[in-house]
């Protein structure tokens, strides 16, 4: 009996010490899998890519389009986090490989570490578990608050940033928020309609944006000046977003009152390497190691939503919710057909061959989806399993074909 390329074959490379849930998934559906606790440097990398049909990283291992280059066999790359900033993703798309991510299954997780941290910086709670723990005995209330009345700025009210309004208004906080494209608010929530104006009117600060051009260095010198003195920032979005130096100058003059930092431009690729920030050792700041999605929970959602994703599309073509690739959701092959799955690039006429050369064959094709970006398009279609191989050799040669594959 013809079957699909082996699956016992396919190597599955998961970094960063994602989840036991995606490693089972791989394991349970056929597929070779190796799991690592870290991440993996360029160098390292470029060792291993050629081997490898499916990668699976966190936020530490970049896949700059140098990797992709040497990427041989590889079929899709899974990002087990919200960002995909670390991946070439134009570079992917050229070569056909989908890149998949989660970006709903930490967003609780994230939430919550900024309440408790809105929290903390008000009672000033990381300064008075440093004292006790060095045998100083601290109780006051000079520079302590409640929460409650207080307003919250929000920049990003995506997932994250939306969630984070409806439990600080739980809270009871006033909510503001500004966000480049517009927003339905949750709650009693207010949009504001400059960053600037924004600023200008919270006591805490909190971002909740992707790392992009426009939101590198979109906290700075120029940006705290415009904020209360004795207000807090709240950063576990992206490292960039802050200029560091900056904030730890607000912090030591007492414009800034605390700040809460979970993301830096510059991270240990492990736990095994030293950390160091300028942030360090300063009054009323909470550091934290990029856990805003380290929980059990979210990193068990995350490993499960990402690994299926990929599975679906190994194991039947679809891309939906790929981030950088024209998403096609298919269902399973029809008895007594193979599916071809073809990545090519976006020119006029392609179609039109590929259908003439299923007439040549003297065949027939009971489904065709197609779906294209700038770059590249995306064709499936179920077809005679007696033109197979041949068929799939034939749209190989195409001129235009970036990959081609067949499910049995």
């Amino acid at each position: 009996m013809q079957v699909s390329y082996p699956k016992k074959k396919i190597n599955v490379l998961l970094l960063e010490n994602i989840h036991e849930d995606a490693f089972q998934l791989f394991q349970n559906d056929g597929f070779n899998v190796t799991s690592e606790k870290s991440a993996l440097s360029e160098e390292e990398l470029l060792e291993r890519i050629p081997f490898v049909h499916i990668l699976g990283i966190r936020s530490k291992t970049n896949v700059p389009a140098s990797v992709i280059s040497q990427a041989k066999r590889l079929l899709s790359i899974g990002c087990f986090c919200i960002g995909t900033n670390q991946v070439d993703t134009e570079a992917a798309e050229k070569k056909g490989i989908p890149v998949f991510n989660a970006p709903y299954s930490n967003t609780r997780s994230v939430a919550e570490l900024v309440i408790g941290e809105i929290i903390v910086l008000a009672r000033k709670i990381g300064d008075q578990i440093r004292n006790n723990h060095e045998g100083r005995w601290t109780k006051e209330s000079d520079g302590s608050h409640e929460i409650r009345g207080k307003v919250l700025g929000i920049v990003g009210y995506g997932h994250i940033g939306s969630q984070v309004s409806v439990l600080a208004e739980a809270m009871g906080m006033k909510v503001l928020f500004y966000d480049i494209q517009t927003k339905l608010p949750l709650g009693n929530a207010i949009s504001m309609p400059t960053y600037n104006d924004l600023l200008k009117e919270v006591d805490f600060l909190t971002f909740h944006v992707p790392e992009t051009e426009e939101t590198m260095n979109l906290f700075t010198k120029k940006q705290i000046q415009l904020m209360k003195k004795g207000s807090y920032l709240i950063n576990a979005s992206r490292g960039k977003v802050v200029q560091i130096d900056d904030l730890a100058e607000a912090l030591k003059s007492g414009h800034l009152a605390g700040a809460a930092v979970d993301v830096f431009p510059e991270e240990p690729k492990s736990n095994k390497e030293p950390f160091t920030s300028p942030l360090q050792n300063l009054k009323n700041v909470v550091l934290t190691s990029h856990i805003g999605g380290s929980t059990e929970e979210a990193q068990r959602n995350i490993g499960t939503e990402v690994a299926l994703k990929l599975l679906k599309f190994i194991n039947n073509g679809s891309t939906t919710f790929a981030v950088n690739f024209p998403n096609i959701e298919i269902g399973s092959i029809k008895a007594g057909y193979h599916r071809i799955l073809n990545i090519h690039k976006n020119q006029s006429g392609f179609l039109r061959d590929i259908n003439s050369i299923v007439s040549d064959l003297g065949g027939n094709i009971l489904t065709q989806h197609l779906s294209t970006s700038m770059n590249i398009g995306y064709l499936a279609m179920e077809i005679d399993k007696n033109l197979g191989d041949e068929l799939k050799n034939r749209i190989k040669e195409h001129p235009f074909s970036i990959r081609t594959r067949i499910l049995y």
